[in-house]
């Protein structure tokens, strides 16, 4: 059974443990995703390091290859949801707040119940 894997990332270097995570729940005929939604009415890159941070990431995700994806959105809980859909996902990885718990991961654990939600 293909069990897609999408790591939700932010542009920070930091990421780097939730694709390894990512990557060691994948079996040989899993996709790993690695996907980054930017809110439209922010800039992509806000800053010199933001395009490190990026390129870092672009880096580690071909080495494990994964694939990279940027989206930008007015909405971005609707369109990790609908990447999940489209892509046949069965497991989300996901970076833990700095409080332990967030309206965002309590949104989207809403919408993709049938996922597998990993909180690291």
């Amino acid at each position: 059974m293909i069990n897609n894997i999408m790591v939700c990332v932010t542009q920070q270097k930091t990421c780097e443990r939730l694709i390894d995570k990512g990557y060691s729940l994948k079996n040989d005929e899993d996709m790993l995703y690695v996907v980054h939604v930017v809110n439209e009415n922010e800039k992509l890159l806000r800053n010199y390091t933001d395009g490190e941070a990026l390129e870092y990431l672009f880096g580690i995700t071909k080495k494990l290859g994964a694939e990279l994806v940027i989206e930008r959105s007015k909405n971005i809980i609707d369109t990790l949801v609908k990447f999940a859909d489209k892509n046949d996902v069965g497991k989300v990885v996901l970076g833990k707040s700095p409080d332990g718990k967030s309206k965002f991961e309590d949104k989207l654990k809403k919408k993709l119940k049938d996922i597998e939600m990993i909180i690291i």
